[in-house]
């Protein structure tokens, strides 16, 4: 039986970044499916003073938005923390090779397998009724709640973020930026509920099931570390004022989740 050396992930990485344009391109290699990510150009900062301010007139650090300068340190900071959330036991994709400019990292299927997002996942389950949109979201919960009890956060946990392996395992992705560099652990914890919350209520709505998703809700916030569920509450308190939003589809989707958020956080919405 002939046998057949592993690639040299490095060697195609050096090579594959003067030729590759997009920012990320996928491979096949050695039988399997890659991915090579490419430093893209730096970000300013200006659009993170005005967050910022916002948040800080809010008086909600969980909303302070977390500088990505793109680059060369939006690589290391992804490579760095998917290397370390894989040492956790967390299902991200494995980094085979890095360097400054780019790094290359191993699909979370195999090859040509799809994996799709659990927002994909929640909006192809709209029109299947409550109960199939219900229980997608519950599996998201239940994501978020094995990276905290890693001691972990991840870096926007929004439903396209987390991914469907094809072992039905959730796995995660996207991670150029860092909040806990800059926001203790219980705050990044909250804002990655949070940001869940944001990008899948909305699909809850529209099946019919917010209000069964509720007490999901108050469950899964009850069964938060102390200081995880005292910045929850605190944040909850303070957006208050989204219930004010209209609901109408014309104003846009952003405000129409920004609504549905506060309707599903709010016992009594």
């Amino acid at each position: 039986m002939d046998y057949a050396p592993p690639p040299d992930y490095a060697a195609f990485l050096q090579h594959q970044l003067t030729q590759q344009q997009a920012g990320v391109a996928s491979y096949r290699l050695g039988g399997a499916q890659v991915w090579l990510k490419r430093a893209g150009p730096r970000h300013g900062m200006g659009r993170y003073r005005v967050l910022g301010a916002i948040a800080g007139a809010l008086r909600l650090d969980v909303l302070r938005p977390i500088p990505n300068l793109g680059g060369r340190p939006a690589i290391a900071t992804e490579v760095r923390r998917l290397r370390e959330l894989a040492a956790r036991g967390l299902r991200v994709p494995r980094v085979l090779a890095a360097q400054e400019d780019g790094f290359l990292m191993l699909h979370l299927g195999g090859p040509a397998q799809h994996t799709p997002s659990l927002a994909d996942e929640m909006n192809a389950a709209v029109n299947a009724g409550p109960e199939a949109v219900l229980a997608l979201w519950r599996q998201g919960l239940q994501a978020l709640r094995h990276v905290h009890e890693s001691g972990a956060c991840l870096s926007q946990a929004f439903a396209r973020n987390l991914v469907r392996c094809p072992d039905g395992v959730m796995g995660y992705i996207d991670f150029e930026d860092d909040p806990a560099a800059v926001l203790p652990l219980p705050q990044c914890q909250s804002r990655d509920a949070l940001c869940f919350v944001h990008s899948t209520a909305l699909y809850l709505r529209m099946a019919g099931a917010l209000d069964d998703a509720r007490p999901v809700w108050q469950d899964w916030m009850q069964a938060c570390p102390t200081a995880m569920h005292a910045v929850l509450a605190h944040s909850i308190a303070r957006m208050g004022w989204l219930r004010h939003l209209p609901q109408s589809r014309r104003l846009g989707r952003d405000l129409q989740r920004a609504r549905a958020a506060h309707d599903l956080l709010t016992p009594h919405a």
